[in-house]
């Protein structure tokens, strides 16, 4: 198979990268950087970006699939970089697999597209999408925007009439484990200064997903899909399947890297508030830096959000294979032998 990773550089990107490649597929990535660790995997690299229509077009040309991985994430940013890479770059990649006869398209989501700031408990992607001006960022707003149009572009004829285009969109909640250089870094960073707090009381069940996990559902969903199956045009929830309180799953992670458990809680209505007045300061002064706290991660740290998987094992024969407990030692392990990979957290 040859295969587009967009944002093979990133956590998930490479490490859907190095599974293709580990059974023997072609893969090419997008990227605007170089990634020697990627040229080491053998990945053909394109240098482009995906607001760049003619780039996307000459990357997808001649694949089988496209992973769309990439995406401007976080909290805090100028709304027109979220909607130049996540909502116009996912329309160009709709654009080339079309023109380039691409036949599927595995969208990488997130649950945050189900997200309005309330508990989610047990659901699956039935559950509608929040109108547009619920959402708390611009990140989950516009990768709703972008999987709604990878949805409706399910079934679209490909350029000479050869083919139906098949999409799916996956929705991993909260990855992580080795090579982690988001979520990881960033509450070990915390937790070492001082400055980690749990949420309300930290009894909300939420869900995650190991690396290994997450990846392994991609590959299972492009190997099934099909415009006519089960999986064309829908989205799917990812995570472990074993939801826990998320003050349980903050020192889970602070405990890997060898720290105390964090005790100190803040106030839901406080962090909340907190968060409101950071983004107002925050953009009327004009600055970059994303606050502490803002809206949209008072809401995350303090609500549940556990979702339903059992349709990835009905569509797609998928479950997760590595339990949490496995994947907190393998995270202990890789820590231990990075101890920087603890501290580097990119904003």
């Amino acid at each position: 198979m040859r295969a587009l990773v967009t944002g093979g550089g990133g956590f998930i990107g490479k490490a859907i990268v190095t599974a293709l490649r580990a059974r023997g597929d072609e893969v090419r990535t997008l990227a605007r950087g170089a990634y020697p660790a990627l040229d080491a995997l053998g990945c053909t690299i394109f240098r482009g970006d995906l607001a760049d229509v003619s780039a996307v077009l000459h990357a997808a040309e001649g694949c089988d699939v496209v992973f769309h991985v990439a995406a401007k994430a976080g909290v805090w940013g100028p709304r027109e970089e979220f909607e130049r890479t996540n909502v116009l770059g996912t329309d160009h990649v709709i654009t080339a697999c079309v023109a380039g006869a691409v036949p599927k398209l595995v969208f990488t989501s997130s649950p945050s597209v189900a997200h309005a700031g309330g508990d989610l408990e047990g659901v699956d992607a039935r559950h509608p999408y929040p109108p547009e001006d619920a959402y708390a960022a611009d990140y989950p707003r516009t990768k709703a925007i972008a999987e709604k149009r990878v949805r409706a572009a399910n079934g679209r004829t490909l350029a000479g009439g050869v083919g139906r285009l098949a999409t799916v969109s996956l929705r991993p909640h909260l990855v992580w484990g080795p090579g982690d250089n988001h979520l990881v870094p960033r509450i070990v960073q915390r937790a070492r200064a001082g400055r980690l707090r749990i949420v309300g009381d930290g009894h909300a069940r939420v869900d995650s997903t190991y690396i290994d996990n997450a990846v392994e559902a991609h590959l299972a969903a492009a190997d099934a899909l099909t415009d006519r199956g089960p999986l064309g045009g829908n989205a799917y929830f990812v995570s472990n399947g074993e939801p826990l309180p998320i003050g349980v799953l903050i020192n889970r992670i602070v405990g890997a890297a060898g720290l105390p458990p964090v005790t100190r809680h803040v106030p839901y209505r406080v962090a909340w508030a907190a968060g409101a007045v950071s983004e107002l300061v925050y953009r009327a002064l004009g600055r970059e830096e994303e606050p502490l706290m803002t809206r949209f991660v008072a809401e995350q740290l303090a609500t549940a959000h556990w979702f339903d998987i059992a349709p990835c094992a009905r569509d797609f024969d998928w479950t997760p294979r590595v339990s949490i407990d496995e994947g907190m030692e393998r995270l202990a392990l890789w820590l231990r032998e990075r101890p920087a990979a603890g501290e580097n957290a990119k904003r």
